[in-house]
């Protein structure tokens, strides 16, 4: 059964159409993509066509014959998301700040909706209500006794012990509430998007991610830093290994010990390099943790490198310096295709194998990672 036409181009795997819809090459001369027979006693495997080769990408190991390859691609722009973010803003200000979740949602489902894999979108479920609750309930539980506790010794005049107690109450509530709302905000945000009708989840429990976070601080700090790369791979670790897609669990064999050289070279080099090199170290920590993250059988492999970070990074600062922060829609779609044009998907997925195995969620951890500026990101 065929199933489109390889782009001439760009190589990537089209239906049958007139154009590509990634980079727009016309179709009608294409070569035929592999067809895929289907075996009904057998499960359903689908197998991507490889990318062509690249003079700057490592041999695939295995052998090509033996590896197929799937890109993600993006397709919003930043004149479209840009009418969205002005709307917002007008109803949020309209609304007193209340149409500020509503809007979030909008922008997460135009988002999701125009990334592309194995010509499926995403999905993302989440309503404005949810995101509203959650800022109330992190409100009233967070925020408020936090706000208390540091006003306390001002308006009650006590003395220095009393003050040096609260202050340092505060820091070890925000402590545990950092890894808390970064938790609990992965969680919700996994619980509420989908590709092909099935769910994301996630499943690690909270106080296992709290003991990561507060000893890799400490040790973090005691080393000056130097624990970092270990603190990080550990922190990447425990997210991605409790992450899943339907019931099918992703993995993560990295060790913070394989980035500590590159992370002490790029220490060295901060000051004759005016602190660009840690564009390339941040490169290669992409490359790394995503070609040692995997769902089922299937690797992912990123081809970033520190010129093109770099060149993003740059570039989005002059968007939002030229256009005094209106460039934000511009500056996030780029973001999103920029991760998308390096990261591949290597390997077989038997999508048979894979049942819908949703989890619930709430928003407060949501809220909380917005309080606290906790977010996490793979990569």
């Amino acid at each position: 059964m065929n199933i489109g036409v390889l782009c001439p181009k760009c190589g990537l795997m089209q239906m049958n159409q007139e154009a590509c819809k990634s980079c727009g090459a016309p179709l009608s001369d294409s070569a035929p993509a592999p067809s895929l027979s289907f075996v009904p006693s057998t499960p359903q495997e689908i197998q991507y066509a490889p990318d062509p080769p690249s003079p700057h990408s490592p041999p695939l190991k295995g052998g090509a014959e033996n590896v197929a390859a799937a890109r993600l691609s993006f397709h919003g722009k930043g004149g479209e998301l840009f009418g969205i973010y002005l709307i917002n803003i007008f109803l949020s200000l309209v609304t007193l700040g209340i149409y500020y979740f509503w809007g979030k949602v909008k922008i997460r489902n135009y988002l999701f909706s125009h990334t592309e894999f194995w010509q499926e979108r995403f999905v993302y479920r989440g309503t404005g209500k949810e995101l509203l609750v959650g800022f109330l309930k992190a409100l009233v539980l967070f925020f408020i006794p936090l706000y208390a506790l540091n006003a306390a010794p001002a308006l009650l005049e006590t003395g220095l012990v009393f003050q040096a107690v609260a202050t340092g109450l505060t820091y070890g509530i925000v402590m545990v509430f950092v890894p808390l709302a970064m938790v609990g905000a992965r969680r919700y945000r996994l619980s509420r998007t989908s590709w092909r009708g099935i769910r994301f989840s996630f499943r690690g429990g909270a106080w296992g991610f709290i003991k990561i976070f507060g000893l890799g601080s400490i040790l973090s700090t005691i080393t000056l830093g130097l624990y970092f790369p270990f603190f990080d791979a550990k922190r990447y670790n425990f997210m991605v290994s409790q992450s899943y897609f339907g019931n099918r669990k992703f993995g993560f064999d990295g060790m913070g010990k394989d980035l500590f050289r590159s992370f002490l070279f790029a220490i060295f080099l901060t000051l004759p390099t005016l602190g660009l090199y840690w564009f390339w170290y941040w490169a290669k920590r992409q490359r790394y943790y995503w070609e040692h993250t995997s769902c089922g059988p299937a690797r992912f492999r990123s081809t970033v490198t520190g010129r093109a970070l770099m060149n993003l990074h740059l570039a989005n600062f002059l968007i939002a310096l030229v256009t005094l922060g209106l460039g934000w829609p511009w500056i996030l779609t780029r973001k999103i295709r920029f991760v998308c044009k390096y990261l591949t998907l290597e390997g077989l997925m038997d999508l048979a194998e894979i049942r819908q195995d949703a989890k619930q969620a709430n928003a407060t951890g949501e809220a909380l990672s917005g309080f606290l500026d906790a977010d996490f990101s793979l990569g």
